[in-house]
């Protein structure tokens, strides 16, 4: 009789009372400075934020409760409710890849969107869960999620001293040739939240009344981010700035954030988010890699305000230096690879042409000091009628010496995609009038009456003469991928590849995938194989942009070089300093949020050879400046053959720092070596190679 009432008690007690939720802590550090407390079915999670503040965040493990029971700022022992009540959200658009036409998962010519795909949400199970600390972090592992043939787990990371924190759908396939898509957010289960606040394209703050039945719409914001007026203060919502956007041939802005009810007719309520437009600029589409069993954090980041929307959006904007490139002394920023277009849609149409374009208003507002041109595109006359092409450079040159200044260098380049096969880009560090054709028996250069020397380039041999006689440089264009599928291997033997006007090739984090914690894999492992080679190459990010304007996306398509340069050239006497910069790995590499102003092994800068005692000691001295919290710095060396990692953790690191690292690695045997370093959200920057004595 005792047993049968109890199962009846049972039965009718709630669900929360039933039995407490699994919870495994043994990779929890008790003496770290985030507290936890497990009630039932309730995680409670405290951990300290900027200014003496904490955050404290209230898991609910019922199924049928939202999972966020309360999110809430403590300043001095009192606790502010900033929001309560909220699901995530996770939308997985699942697709495939074409990986036999080009070169695999390198491939970007691939219109995915054109082929069958599905979107499905994915549903999360509340079984289990895990609280790992890791360095500065804690991290919640939430068991299970699904979504067609992906499976795996919640994770939720708070970073010690920051009201920032992270929702990644960490998930997996075993699926070839997949490539992904999604759109992610949060859910106002209990419609608590007050007003939709974003800063639009015109860096206006905008803010409208919640009304929880209006149909879901897509914006078009600054910063990536959205934000919702709580109950005491705002939440905001944005993604990692640079590794939650696939490669495009644009940077339109396509609508990266949402808001409202019943989103993509899938989801069920009031909400907010970013999301991805999965027909991308209607050109090539590639999506997201996903290979089998690679584990894909489809994240975003979450930040807590126990004031306004406004204050929520300042905080979010130091992340990114409010998307622009910070100077540092000795240094000047550089970016290249623009296909603009303007002498030929402007100049030679002759149409009206603006005191400032719009494109030198970006650049200038973006914080790049130097900027190298990729123009005629497939648009102008590259092979002639001589005087035609003759007039476009011109065109070209005026416009540069025009529009550069003290603030901004806007320097002449091309694409040429002759001679050398696959694409490339020139540089040259003064103005070059050349044709790319040269008839039989026609001189290589000759004097005109008008534009002075002129060169003709008929074959890959008149190309490097031009380049050695111009102290020009020539590198590989989207090396590996696009239209230099087989470049530069193909040519690696070539005696214009190892001419030291061949400086090597350019990065863009291209192709994407979210299961790798750093960006542009394909052409870091190219410089490791140029290195290998025995090849003093260096290699220059790129951004490989067509149109440019405010509106646009840009900070998440760019990329920048930190040239070691005291003084800015100025255009009229020519600017050979940036091509020497360039070619002799006098700089390193960033996406903005992690620089390296000082970075030396046994006294000696990048491009420069070092020289190991007889215990092969190197020793490395390094300082990081960053915004998001570090991740890791890693040491890459060789011996010719092979290739050496050795990873540094930096978990212990917490947001918006700066540290001089000091520390010993073995080289012994090897022939080269070069760092990275890249934070939580997958940006990072790197060096250039240093070369080894042995």
């Amino acid at each position: 009789m005792k047993l049968k009432l109890f199962l009846i008690l049972c039965f009718l007690l709630p669900e929360g009372l039933k039995a407490q939720v699994k919870v495994n802590t043994i990779k929890f550090n008790r003496k770290s400075e985030t507290v936890f407390d497990v009630s039932g079915n309730l995680l409670r999670f405290k951990w300290p934020t900027e200014n003496q503040r904490f955050a404290e965040v209230v898991l609910n493990m019922l199924p049928t409760e939202p999972l966020f029971k309360s999110l809430s700022i403590i300043t001095k022992g009192a606790a502010k409710v900033i929001s309560s009540d909220l699901d995530p959200v996770f939308l997985l658009s699942i697709g495939r890849r074409d990986l036999l036409s080009q070169n695999g998962w390198n491939i970007f010519f691939d219109k995915v969107p054109l082929k069958p795909y599905k979107t499905y949400p994915i549903k999360l199970k509340k079984t289990s869960a895990e609280i790992i600390t890791v360095g500065n972090r804690t991290v919640i592992k939430i068991s299970a999620l699904s979504a067609d043939k992906f499976n795996g787990d919640l994770e939720i990371t708070f970073y010690n001293g920051s009201s920032m924190f992270n929702i990644a759908a960490v998930v997996s396939t075993i699926d070839d040739a997949t490539a992904i898509v999604y759109d992610a957010g949060l859910i106002d289960k209990k419609s608590g939240w007050k007003n939709i606040s974003w800063t639009n394209t015109s860096d206006e703050f905008m803010t409208c009344r919640v009304k929880p039945t209006d149909t879901a719409k897509n914006l078009a914001v600054k910063y990536r981010a959205i934000a919702a007026k709580g109950q005491n203060g705002a939440i905001a919502i944005f993604p990692a700035p640079h590794q939650y956007f696939y490669p495009l041939d644009e940077a339109f802005n396509l609508k990266f954030t949402w808001y409202g009810d019943d989103y993509r007719n899938v989801v069920d309520g009031f909400g907010m988010g970013i999301r991805q437009d999965l027909k991308g600029d209607n050109r090539f589409v590639p999506w997201f890699n996903a290979p089998p069993l690679t584990k894909q954090r489809l994240n975003f980041f979450c930040y807590l305000s126990e004031k306004d929307e406004p204050s929520a959006f300042t905080e979010i904007k130091k992340f990114t230096h409010e998307d622009t490139y910070v100077k540092l002394p000795g240094f000047k920023t550089m970016s290249s690879h623009f296909h603009n277009e303007f002498v030929m849609k402007v100049m030679m149409a002759n149409k009206e042409m603006p005191q400032v374009p719009d494109f030198v208003k970006v650049f200038k507002k973006t914080g790049i000091d130097i900027v190298h041109l990729a123009e005629f595109h497939y648009t102008a006359h590259p092979q002639g009628p001589d005087e035609l092409r003759l007039l476009e450079l011109k065109m070209l040159f005026d416009m540069c010496k025009k529009y550069s200044d003290d603030k901004l260098l806007l320097l002449p380049g091309e694409e040429p995609n002759e001679f050398f096969g696959g694409h490339w880009l020139e540089f040259f560090p003064k103005e070059v009038y050349w044709i790319m054709s040269r008839k039989k028996g026609q001189s290589l250069f000759e004097n005109h009456p008008v534009y002075g020397r002129i060169y003709h380039i008929g074959d890959k041999n008149d190309m490097l003469k031009l380049l050695e006689m111009e102290n020009g440089l020539a590198w590989t264009a989207h090396a590996r991928t696009k239209g230099s599928v087989n470049a530069p291997d193909v040519y690696k033997d070539e005696a214009f590849f190892k001419s030291d006007q061949f400086m090597g090739a350019a990065w863009k984090a291209m192709p994407a995938d979210l299961s790798e914690p750093k960006l542009g894999k394909r052409v870091l492992d190219l410089l490791d194989d140029m290195n290998n080679w025995g090849e003093r190459k260096t290699v220059i990010t790129e951004a490989d942009l067509f149109t440019i304007t405010p509106e646009n996306e840009m900070y998440a398509h760019l990329n920048v070089n930190y040239l070691m340069m005291e003084k800015m050239p100025s255009y009229s006497e020519g600017w050979q300093p940036v091509l020497t910069a360039m070619q002799k790995g006098k700089f390193f590499s960033s996406t903005g949020e992690v620089l390296i102003p000082q970075l030396s092994i046994n006294g000696e800068i990048s491009g420069e050879t070092i020289t190991l005692g007889k215990t092969g000691i190197a020793n490395i001295k390094l300082k990081l400046n960053w915004t998001f919290p570090m991740n890791f710095i890693e040491i890459i060396s060789g011996d010719g053959t092979k290739i050496y990692r050795d990873k540094i953790d930096l978990s212990d690191t917490k947001a918006f720092g700066d540290r001089l690292f000091q520390f010993k690695t073995k080289l012994t045997g090897c022939k080269w070596v070069r760092v990275e370093a890249w934070d939580i959200a997958a940006n990072g920057a790197f060096s250039q190679t240093f070369y080894i004595d042995n």
